[in-house]
């Protein structure tokens, strides 16, 4: 977390915000052959509003693309293919660390936009803007080394494989992370030598555009990465596109199953970063505050609406009254507030809708007998600016069941769900309990019993002694309905390629015909 202290002094003497009337706000959303373009799909009755978070105001109406628009930016990104595969992959790690550069440079303005797209606090988006420009830069630099084998076989024949790549790649983000899902899955897939057709999440469509932009200025060919607006139905015909190669998408288990269902008709490849229900075990040999910083990073960073939160904390019996005094402690002094403030550390929900669905988990907990310790009411900022946004005080909740709704289902929202255990091989089987494997975590000094639970945990990704943190090049991916393939990692670039097998006879043909 120093890195959110140093971008915050480093940035104070930046700018406070970005108006709704902002150039890259207005202008359109749509990026096809190295431009911003309005869909030619016209339609009324297919356009959706975009909402500041932090306000509750429409900032502007968005068309969503037709099957046209589909159709031009999936033949323009075929039509770029042909050069941007032949181009070595040193000159596209080039492309790809000039981009991070220029991000780097831009990072406020990347950041200020992402916080009127998505309302999270401004340290957390500059956290995640520095982050997106560090993979960008990590695939540029791996793109290059990015090869296959020679094996030597008998009587002087040898074979040898090459990776290449799948060809035009479809990308569905999601609104919790808008530049990030651009740029996780932008960057891999570019490394091999794919072109992509990306849709953000209609929540947040301002970035992506930007990142285009970004991509073009640092030399990228037109063509090899386009941005299309829309809803459920642009997704759809994006991701059963008979164009399309791959897909990759983030989002829900229902969305994504439909997905994965549309690829299986023309066998495309497909990646999957579904949800997740994860746990969190704490031991009682811990360092508690440690611990309840641990959670709170687990449960209440960008308002809870985080795919790997978690949010069924397993704590140990004999210290869960000094656990929950530590946690509510802490958690009241969190600031609720606008997320251009640099003293805010919980901003607004995305929407009214999500809002309204967190406070009924909330509600039915307390229905099946849940302790509500702190928070889970919504909160009315004094600035009358804010009035119209949605602001949810992080909960905690004590006396939790395994069978209860709010422990089972995913809620994304700033909600912890605290449940007691007594013996190790009882918090395991627990944990592993869900439909879900995305992510688990783990705090206890004593690293033998640390291996062990993290051998034994059901999730693709643990965490010990911290949590949610997303290094450079440590793959990022679940178990069970939690997803399919990796992302952020060095085998991540297996996902955007195909391996060709070539074997050299140098001798005469041996055939018994």
């Amino acid at each position: 977390m120093k890195t959110k202290y140093v971008c915050t002094l480093l940035s104070k003497r930046l700018m406070s915000s970005v108006s709704p009337s902002a150039t890259q706000v207005q202008q359109p959303l749509n990026y096809v052959r190295g431009q911003r373009v309005d869909p030619s799909n016209q339609d009324k009755n297919e356009r959706f509003s975009l909402i500041s978070p932090a306000t509750g105001e429409v900032i502007r109406e968005v068309q969503s693309s037709g099957g046209n628009d589909i159709d031009q930016a999936v033949d323009i990104s075929r039509k770029a293919l042909k050069s941007w595969s032949q181009i070595s992959a040193f000159e596209r790690g080039k492309v790809l660390r000039k981009a991070a550069e220029i991000i780097r440079g831009r990072s406020e303005e990347l950041a200020r936009t992402e916080v009127l797209d998505t309302g999270k606090p401004i340290w957390e988006a500059r956290y995640d803007i520095q982050g997106c420009a560090d993979t960008i830069e990590y695939y540029g630099g791996l793109a290059v080394s990015h090869n296959g084998d020679f094996m030597k076989l008998d009587n002087g024949c040898f074979a040898y494989t090459v990776r290449e790549p799948l060809g035009v790649v479809g990308g569905i983000g999601a609104w919790n992370y808008p530049f990030q899902m651009a740029s996780w899955k932008s960057s891999p897939a570019l490394a091999c030598g794919n072109t992509m057709v990306f849709k953000p999440s209609p929540l947040t469509p301002l970035t992506a555009v930007m990142l285009a932009e970004i991509y073009k200025e640092a030399g990228l060919p037109d063509g090899c990465f386009n941005v299309i607006q829309g809803e459920t139905t642009t997704g759809q015909l994006l991701s059963s596109h008979s164009g399309i190669d791959k897909m990759t998408f983030t989002g829900s288990v229902p969305t994504g199953s439909k997905i994965m269902e549309a690829c299986a008709k023309d066998i495309k490849h497909v990646t999957l970063e579904l949800g997740g229900k994860s746990p969190l075990i704490i031991f009682s040999d811990c360092q508690i505050d440690n611990a309840v910083k641990g959670a709170m990073l687990a449960n209440f960073s960008n308002q809870g609406q985080v795919c790997s939160n978690g949010t069924r904390v397993f704590v140990e019996r004999k210290i869960v009254d000094v656990f929950l005094e530590k946690l509510i402690a802490r958690t009241k002094a969190m600031v609720i507030g606008n997320p251009n403030d640099e003293n805010t550390t919980v901003g607004a929900s995305i929407n009214k809708q999500q809002a309204e669905i967190v406070l009924s988990y909330i509600k039915g907990a307390k229905q099946e007998g849940a302790n509500v310790v702190y928070g889970g009411e919504r909160i009315i900022p004094q600035d009358v600016s804010l009035k119209n946004g949605y602001y949810l005080s992080p909960c905690i909740l004590s006396d939790c069941s395994d069978d209860m709704t709010v422990v089972k289902e995913e809620v994304f929202g700033a909600v912890m769900s605290v449940l007691t255990f007594d013996t190790e091989e009882e918090a395991v089987k627990r944990a592993n309990n869900s439909e879900f494997g995305l992510a688990g975590g783990v705090f206890t000094r004593d690293l033998t019993r640390a291996h062990r639970v993290a051998g034994n945990m059901e999730v693709g990704s643990l965490y010990i002694n911290n949590y949610n943190v997303y290094p450079v090049g440590v793959p990022f991916g679940g178990y069970k309905k939690s997803g399919l393939g990796r992302e952020n990692g060095a085998d991540t670039l297996d996902y955007y390629s195909q391996i060709k097998s070539v074997y050299v006879e140098m001798n005469d043909v041996d055939c018994p015909y």
